[in-house]
């Protein structure tokens, strides 16, 4: 029997640990403890869920922490250092925590939760070469992030590094020093290759202060929620809530805790009604954003508390990404960067022409090539194989599938805590019949990220595309209900049809149908509308209803157009009895394709 292969992967290794740590511990075991605690609890391991990182393991006084990417790494690391810094500044010198990090860039090992093998021991070297309060870093790792974050590099020369073979370039990271009046918490901006967002502390206006545990539990539960999503750096509770009793300046609010937006808003509670407002205001213009007000019975607060957050979060995601797609516009082409590339391919995306799904491959292809560890870009660029091949407009499926394959399985591999990256590996995996393990994957990404608009949404259509359409409805209504007034509502109706279609609920098919047709009356004929009219014409047909069948055939476009226009996702799906259902209604409608 051939032995298990070794599972390896691309890292981004770093390795901290605290300087002197004997030395203090021997001075004050008590207080070096408690500060030591501390800091794993309050910076090291919120910063890591920022950063997209995955804590590998404690070691007393140090961390092992892997990366999607360098650039994550570096970004942390900086980040980690100069709060540390602040928060030293009141402390008496021989007491300070400092640390010592190494990054590293490299092949590792895979073992379970673990990770070992070269990239791990090069990290943990070069965290042994720095000085305190430093970061160095491999060329390797140099390589990846110059010239991707505002921050300068100094070349330390080749370093013979203990039991690794051949000499390391190091580099060494230039940190900002840190302003005297620079209050706790505030760091520079500069360092967010993607702009945060932090969550004030809403404002409990009922005059009872027993509701004070609601606009508190509301606010942690946005934070968490905000924080699965991971297309924004959410800044964390600790932060936030200092200034919990304020009405302070929100330009103010966002230098401090290096956040370009920030949401705030209040409770108010009468009798048994409860109104909660919330309003996303960009901290560098003061300008609002997007603002929402709720009205709700107070039946059940738990019940309640999780329905204003889903809304909210639902709301506040799309509206952040369509205010910095609107920034990234502005920026002369030579100064785009990963983020802003992914943001203008994103809303290439919204355009179901064909051309614009290859100008949107583009600007994923090109931020792939600034940051080659980006998942989200990867998942989106398998998502442009997919529209590819759900237009019918690709050369070779196979290959346009098989690429989209290998693009999702490195978002995954990159990400693996990115819910959005499991929904597409699992639509992937539709593609290529692998029903089963598909399954697994979407609820992995439902289960990461429950009130993920998209992960729910390709789950729902994945399932019902692999025969599953009574388990896929589920999701898609999920989806429209959290984001009922979504763009993309047309892609949601029709595809919502074709799933009742699948479960051979042709009324409601048809009902479904009908909603899409008339949502995109004033859009220019797509595959959506395409897909729909079929989905209508057959399920009208199946639910005896021929003449209205022939009266919709009359006032849209041939139905032979709209046949080829669609027939690419009725071939290539899994669940190949949807084709010939479609068929057989057209033929009961006295139709042909």
């Amino acid at each position: 029997m051939s032995e298990k292969r070794i599972q390896r992967r691309l890292a981004a290794i770093l390795v901290a640990d605290v300087v002197g740590y004997s030395r203090l511990m021997g001075e004050d075991e008590t207080g070096t403890h408690a500060a030591v605690k501390a800091l794993h609890s309050e910076i090291f391991e919120p910063k890591i869920a920022e950063y997209t990182g995955r804590l590998v393991k404690t070691m007393g006084d140090g961390i092992l922490v892997e990366f999607p990417s360098a650039v994550d790494a570096v970004e942390y690391a900086v980040e980690v250092q100069q709060l540390l810094t602040l928060q030293n500044k009141n402390i008496p010198n021989e007491s300070q925590i400092r640390l010592r990090i190494g990054i590293n860039l490299g092949d590792v090992i895979v073992d379970e939760d673990d990770l070992y093998g070269d990239g791990i021991n090069i990290a943990a070297r070069l965290e042994g070469l720095a000085e305190p309060d430093t970061i160095f870093v491999s060329e390797m790792a140099y390589s990846s992030v110059r010239n991707k974050i505002d921050v300068q590099f100094t070349a330390m020369g080749e370093h013979s590094l203990k039991n690794i073979v051949d000499p390391v370039k190091v580099y060494k990271v230039e940190l900002e020093t840190a302003d005297p009046g620079m209050s706790d918490g505030q760091v520079s901006t500069a360092i967010f290759r993607r702009p945060a967002v932090a969550v004030l502390p809403f404002q409990n206006m009922s005059g009872d202060p027993e509701q004070e545990y609601l606009a508190d539990g509301l606010t942690e539960d946005i934070i968490t929620a905000l924080s699965l999503w991971k297309s924004f750096p959410v800044i964390a509770r600790n932060s936030t809530f200092s200034f919990k009793g304020q009405a302070p300046d929100i330009r103010k609010v966002g230098v401090e805790l290096g956040a370009r937006y920030v949401l705030e808003g209040s409770v108010r509670k009468a009798a048994n009604r409860v109104r909660i407002t919330a309003q996303l205001i960009n901290s560098e213009t003061g300008h609002h954003v997007w603002a929402e007000r709720y009205d709700r019975d107070l039946a059940d607060i738990f019940d309640l508390q999780d329905e204003i957050t889903r809304r909210i979060v639902a709301t506040l995601v799309p509206e952040l990404e369509r205010a910095e797609r609107e920034k990234s516009a502005t920026k002369p082409p030579a100064n785009l960067d990963a983020w802003d590339l992914y943001l203008q391919g994103s809303a290439f995306m919204n355009d179901l022409a064909p051309d614009a799904v290859l100008h949107a491959r583009e600007k994923f292809t090109h931020a792939i090539d600034l940051d080659p560890g980006y998942a989200k870009a990867h998942a989106k660029l398998a998502l442009s194989y997919h529209r590819e091949l759900w237009l019918n407009i690709c050369e070779d499926p196979l290959e346009a599938a098989g690429t989209m394959l290998r693009h999702a399985q490195s978002a995954v591999r990159l990400d693996d805590s990115d819910s959005y990256s499991h929904a597409m590996h699992a639509l992937a995996l539709v593609w290529h019949n692998h029903v089963d393990q598909a399954v697994e994957e979407l609820f992995r990404a439902i289960t990461l990220n429950p009130i993920d608009i998209d992960a729910n949404f390709t789950a729902g259509v994945a399932l019902s595309w692999a025969g599953r359409p009574i388990e896929g409805i589920p999701h898609i209504e999920f989806a429209l209900k959290i984001s009922p007034h979504d763009p993309r509502s047309t892609m949601f109706y029709s595809q919502l049809a074709g799933a009742h279609f699948d479960a051979n609920d042709f009324e409601a098919a048809a009902e479904w149908a009908q909603k899409a047709l008339k949502a995109s009356s004033n859009a220019a004929p797509n595959a959506n509308t395409a897909f729909a009219i079929l989905i209508c014409l057959a399920a009208l047909a199946h639910s005896d209803k021929s003449s209205e069948a022939k009266a919709l055939a009359e006032q849209g476009e041939p139905i032979a157009q709209n046949f080829e226009s669609a027939d690419g996702l009725f071939r290539l799906r899994v669940n190949a009895t949807t084709r010939s259902r479609v068929l057989e209604g057209l033929g009961m409608a006295g139709l042909t394709p």
